[in-house]
């Protein structure tokens, strides 16, 4: 009998699947940290005899070599991809066994990238699972405008083309476990929902129920942002990433806090925004280690920038190196953790601001306060909503924009408060007076503040 096990890495909206018999198994798009994957094997005491990858990924590093190389494993990768490392290269149609009965077979399913493969799992000759990465999502498919601008339009045909030849040799009861959709930015469109089979998104899937033309045309429209450090990630993959190293970093005190921030390395603190805008360490800026930490924290610091990391407790760090080293931030420079008193010097004192509801923001412009609204959610989303007034500066653009916000007390706010408790501790490292806006954005229009619709209309 055949078994699943999904592996989620949830800061980054990405599954890993490891799938096999009663004796040897099949890891597919491993993440980077693998004793996980390890450890999910010796529970299931099954053997990884395959490692496969169904592209070159764009948004994280892979430990598919490290984990092949460790256990020994073949390690199929699609024919076409550009890598610098040994592996099987595996073209449209091949099949491996797995385990008796246990086949897998190789489909071309270009669209995400040139090369992307997606692999369909059979007991018996009967379809169980299908594979498909960055290919057939739940509800939409990998973005096509991650390799080269120019190709975009052609990809964007090539996954229309994919998703009907996936539905067209499925069996509609075959569950589709993609890798992407689940939160990563090389979705389309974010996945609704946590499971599907070929039926379901037969009868639901833009990529199956719109002719191409219609399908292009819209998901061209709406591609979003692309995180900044996804520059990275494809050349890592093809170079073959160094195997990762978790062991705790070095310890830091006041002393050197304070010198790595006066040599321009960034200073994160991993504790929620409650508390780092009660006190926090002047100059240090809040990822809180709950949030998507390696998304945002990989998309505005300037690559290679060294990090130290501040948190209540050394399982926050070690979280947060995990986490960060999955899109190649490898080791921390330094970390402390504790009370934030004992970050900063004797005699210097924490710094703060204060936090508040979109009500406080209505109240603050009705008194006449010399404020500046800042906008910092995505382009995306101020098309369907803003407050009049505002100004926008998308989150992953601030830090090298900060001289654009004019001037006076800056209330700062996102849709949810997470972006927007980042945004404020930028904005507080650079000397500027800062509220950070916590709460939903629902909660302008609620408040009396006035909300511009993108069609002219307001709330």
């Amino acid at each position: 009998m055949f078994f699943v096990d999904t592996l989620e890495s949830e800061g980054l909206g990405n599954r890993s699947y490891l799938a096999g018999g009663p004796t040897t198994a099949l890891v597919v798009d491993p993440p980077r940290d693998i004793d996980r994957v390890i450890a999910a094997a010796a529970a299931r005491k099954v053997r990884i005899a395959f490692v496969a990858e169904t592209h070159v990924h764009n948004d994280y590093v892979t430990g598919g070599l490290e984990l092949a190389r460790l256990t020994g494993a073949r390690y199929l990768v699609p024919a076409d991809a550009h890598v610098s490392f040994p592996r099987t290269p595996v073209a449209d149609g091949d099949t491996v066994t797995i385990d008796e009965g246990l086949v897998l077979r190789a489909i071309a399913t270009p669209g995400h990238t040139p090369h992307h493969t997606s692999y369909a799992l059979a007991e018996d000759g009967r379809g169980v699972a299908v594979f498909t990465g960055g290919s057939l999502l739940i509800g939409t498919v990998g973005r096509p405008d991650l390799v080269e601008p120019r190709l975009t339009e052609r990809l964007a045909r090539a996954q229309h083309a994919s998703a009907h030849r996936l539905a067209d040799e499925l069996d509609d009861e075959v569950p589709v476990l993609p890798t992407h959709g689940f939160g990563s930015f090389c979705s389309s469109s974010q996945a609704e929902g946590d499971a599907t089979t070929i039926g379901k998104e037969r009868a639901t899937n833009d990529a199956l129920t719109l002719d191409v033309e219609a399908f292009v045309a819209r998901t061209l429209a709406g591609l979003d942002d692309v995180p900044a450090y996804y520059t990275h990630m494809g050349p890592a993959n093809a170079a073959g990433p160094a195997p990762v190293d978790l062991t705790p970093p070095r310890r830091a005190d006041a002393g050197e806090i304070a010198a790595r921030l006066a040599a321009g390395e960034w200073v994160v603190d991993l504790r929620n925004r409650v508390a780092f805008a009660e006190g926090h360490v002047a100059g240090s800026f809040n990822f809180e280690g709950e949030g998507k930490l390696a998304t945002y924290l990989a998309w505005l610091i300037p690559w290679g920038r060294p990090v130290t990391l501040l948190a209540d407790t050394p399982e926050r760090v070690a979280d947060a190196q995990r986490e960060l080293a999955r899109v190649g931030i490898d080791r921390p420079a330094a970390a402390a953790t504790g009370d934030p008193a004992g970050w900063v010097r004797e005699g210097e004192r924490l710094a703060s601001f204060p936090r508040a509801r979109f009500a406080d923001l209505a109240d603050a412009r009705r008194r006449g306060e010399d404020l500046v609204v800042l906008d910092v959610r995505r382009d995306s989303e101020r098309a369907g909503g803003f407050i009049d007034g505002s100004v926008p500066i998308p989150l992953h653009q601030l830090h090298g924009r900060l001289g654009e916000v004019p001037p006076g007390t800056v209330w700062v706010h996102c849709a949810g408060g997470m972006r927007a408790a980042i945004a404020a501790s930028l904005l507080d490292a650079a000397g500027r007076a800062v509220v950070a806006v916590d709460d939903g954005f629902d909660a302008a229009a609620e408040a009396g503040l006035t909300v511009v619709r993108h069609h002219g209309d307001t709330d």
